[in-house]
């Protein structure tokens, strides 16, 4: 053979080995994607599988050269009954080309999921079963650090509050465990260190007193035992809500301990009782203490409200108070408004609890539920207007009042009601009334709280306007229209998240403008926790509200204290309230429920909490209890009534021009005429040497000028004065929104701007 032959079957050797091996690099680099191409519309009838197949083969081909071989041998599933979409083999690039197709609506990568636990924990971004270490700093010191909760009480044999392999209570601890009903002293251990309850302000106003279950710290409501596991509870290794939720769960601060203050019965908690409680909790030493609970909005003057009372002297005495912000929803309706309470909002995060409702036409709608009840088969759905008995009119029937339905029109139905925005009305108890009547399911057209998770007796499930009108356009427009209620099932990673709930109560603050309220924002929103066996014979439950977003702050102030144990309350509200974001977890502004309108600071004051900055947030604005005094004087305290209040020597001597000049980590000018100047301070809490420079995002229409623009501390613990000039440029209407940030590499340092125009400059624009 002469050479050349040999030389042209190497070249053909060699040619077929780099395809062969460049198919082999391909196939390494090649991962499985999720190609998600939207709902599968109501009115079309589902394909057939191999029509299915085929389109996404055909889809396929098109990245793969046209080879119909391969896209065969890259495709891994079909979905093609609640939505459409399939899963296929394809390099980065692959899945690029697709994701700019037509009709493809995202294309993203099969991540590995673990099991899950309490969610929220997880989602804000700190892990791990007891220690909960933020990464670079311990937090064991937690196991000396005492939580206060004023509430229902506490469950003490939950697993969330077991002592197993806790050290000694701490020797400073001078409370106690008050024996009652179902409690004794042994009913105390190494995690719950003290319980007391106090009912003297209840039995003075209650007529039905006889009838309350567990005189003593017992908890029969589940209320408190859920506050105190969501902030400090132990690892429990299969927490679930009747098999929602499964997993494993914890608190924020798992090893610290926990001391009870049971001040809320069956109709709330009276002002004698909870500052008998806050009496008892600054003498026992306790370092935090959370409330989720507070008045009705417009809150009252400070010192005519328990809770601004009581949480004034604790603060004094260095106990940081944590305290939800209400459920009301509405624009200032925000209460525990003082400035030395820790007010927090509440959020959602990427987990839902969601049943599917399939209507006749096919639509696959979605609506939020706890309900484990499903239908068997599909039946008649009718507005529950059509439904009304005896006296009732049709639209009053239509919210599923009591005794309002005729059990021979809803029997064996799905039946639509109506939940009125604000109403107190039991939603529960709107599927009890559905249920007695007959009917078989329920949808609940719930526009503010839509995403509020309910357990319900029947298959049932809530849903907003938008799908409320789908539903009810089909049933106007179809002869039978049937549907089929699903039971509830849990959804991760429902975005946007987080979101700000509905029913979270916002600013302005009402009493004192210059303070904005609230102070953050936290997880709220169907949260899994510790709950009371007498309600409901459930261990845990799942639960909403600005109670449940209280806890997961105090959760992270208890970590604050257990690395920085000599930082005020002041510091540690200010750590978490100048590293909070304003973006969600795809890097958007974060919205508010339920219509997703753009939030800002009246809705989640200085953003979402993010527990993994906290430890090191660079600089902090410190108060002591003697700017609280001159806070009160600069909105009209004398003298004589600060004395009444501090029963001191302190004289007011105008260090406060006004409210707006306290040294509060958020800047909130209501009434600004032309020029304005604000002064703050910041402590370096960070490295000894570090320098820190501004940068503003101005309100609309306000100039904002910062002197000096830049800090440069020399050592731990140094203060900084600065000030902060706004001027009206082009004044608009209502407040403007805007920040400034001190930066100092990865550290951001971040304060709300707050602004609005006094009414004389609005006319002089018009």
């Amino acid at each position: 053979m002469t050479m050349a032959p040999l030389r042209l079957h190497f070249c053909i050797f060699n040619l077929l080995l780099a395809l062969f091996l460049s198919q082999i690099a391909i196939s390494f680099s090649a991962k499985v994607y999720v190609v998600y191409l939207g709902s599968r519309l109501g009115e079309e009838e589902e394909e057939e599988p191999y029509d299915v197949l085929r389109r996404d083969h055909q889809m396929l081909a098109a990245v793969h050269r046209g080879s119909m071989e391969e896209a065969k041998t890259s495709h891994v599933y079909s979905y093609k009954h609640g939505f459409r979409g399939f899963a296929a083999k394809l390099t980065h690039h692959q899945a690029s080309l697709i994701a700019a197709m037509p009709g493809v609506v995202s294309v993203f990568p099969n991540l590995k999921r673990s099991l899950h636990t309490t969610h929220s924990w997880d989602f804000m971004g700190i892990g791990g079963e007891e220690t909960m270490e933020i990464p670079g700093f311990s937090t064991k010191n937690q196991v000396n650090v005492i939580v206060g909760f004023i509430d229902t009480g506490i469950w003490p044999e939950s697993p969330s509050f077991s002592d197993a392999g806790m050290p000694p209570v701490p020797a400073r601890w001078k409370g106690q465990c008050q024996s009652g009903e179902a409690f004794n002293a042994s009913s105390c251990n190494r995690k719950v260190i003290g319980a007391r309850y106090y009912m003297s302000g209840y039995e003075a106003e209650e007529d039905m007193v006889e009838k309350v279950s567990f005189r003593s710290p017992r908890d029969s409501a589940g209320h408190g035992s859920h506050t105190a596991s969501t902030a400090a509870g132990r690892y429990v290794t299969n927490m679930n809500y009747k098999g929602l939720a499964a997993g494993g769960a914890r608190g924020g601060a798992p090893m610290a301990r926990i001391a009870v203050y049971k001040t809320c019965w069956d109709s709330g908690c009276y002002d004698v009782d909870l500052l008998a409680a806050f009496d008892d909790a600054i003498r026992d030493g306790v370092q935090i203490l959370s409330l989720s609970l507070g008045p009705d909005a417009p809150q009252g003057d400070y010192f005519n409200d328990a809770i601004s009372i009581g949480s004034f002297h604790a603060v004094s005495r260095g106990i940081l108070v944590v305290a939800s912000v209400g459920n009301e929803g509405n624009q200032g309706s925000a209460t525990n408004l003082a400035p030395w309470m820790f007010s927090i909002a509440a959020s959602s995060t990427d987990r839902d609890f969601t049943s599917d409702i399939v209507l006749g036409n096919g639509a696959n709608l979605t609506g939020e539920s706890l309900s484990l009840f499903g239908m068997n088969a599909s039946a008649r759905i009718i507005s529950a207007s059509e439904a009304n008995a005896g006296y009732f009119t049709p639209y009053q029937s239509s919210y599923c009042l009591e005794s309002s339905l005729n059990s021979s029109k809803a029997r064996g139905k799905v039946l639509v009601c109506q939940h009125a925005e604000s109403s107190t009305e039991s939603k529960l108890e709107k599927s009890t009334v559905v249920k007695e009547a007959g009917g078989v399911g329920m949808i609940l057209v719930d526009e503010a709280d839509k995403a509020v998770a309910i357990p319900f007796v029947i298959p049932s499930a809530i849903v907003g306007k938008e799908i409320g009108n789908k539903i009810l356009t089909y049933i106007n427009h179809t002869r039978k229209p049937i549907s089929k209620i699903f039971p509830a099932k849990t959804v991760i990673g429902s975005q946007p998240a987080p979101r700000v709930a509905a029913f979270s109560s916002k600013g302005p603050n009402a009493l004192t403008p210059e303070i904005l309220k609230p102070d953050v924002s936290a997880p709220g929103l169907n949260i899994l926790a510790a709950w009371s066996p007498v309600d409901g014979k459930m261990q845990y439950n799942i639960l909403s509200g600005t109670s449940m977003a209280c806890p997961h702050v105090t959760g992270i102030a208890t970590l604050i204290k257990a690395v920085h144990p000599s930082w005020s309350p002041s510091a540690i509200k200010s750590a978490i309230m100048t590293t909070a974001s304003i973006i969600d977890k795809n890097y958007k502004p974060i919205t508010v429920d339920p219509k997703g309108k753009r939030g800002n600071a009246f809705d989640y004051g200085s953003g979402f909490v993010d527990p993994r900055r906290v430890l090191d947030p660079g600089l902090v604005y410190d108060t002591q209890p003697v700017d609280y005094k001159e806070f009160l004087c600069s909105i009209g305290y004398d003298e004589k009534s600060l004395h009444l209040i501090t029963r001191d020597n302190s004289t007011c001597n105008q260090i406060l021009t006004t409210a707006s000049d306290l040294n509060y980590p958020s800047i909130t000018v209501p009434n600004l005429k032309d020029n304005f100047s604000v002064t703050r301070t910041v402590t370096n809490v960070g490295k000894p040497r570090s320098i820190y420079k501004a940068v503003v995002s101005p309100p609309i229409g306000i100039n904002v000028t910062v002197v000096p623009k830049r800090l440069t501390f020399n050592r731990y613990g140094q203060k900084i004065n600065f000030t902060v000039n706004f001027k009206l440029t082009a004044p608009a209407e209502g407040y403007g929104f805007g920040f400034l940030s001190w930066r100092n590499g990865k550290l951001r340092v971040t304060t709300p701007l707050v602004v609005r125009a006094a009414p004389s400059n609005m006319g002089l624009m018009r």
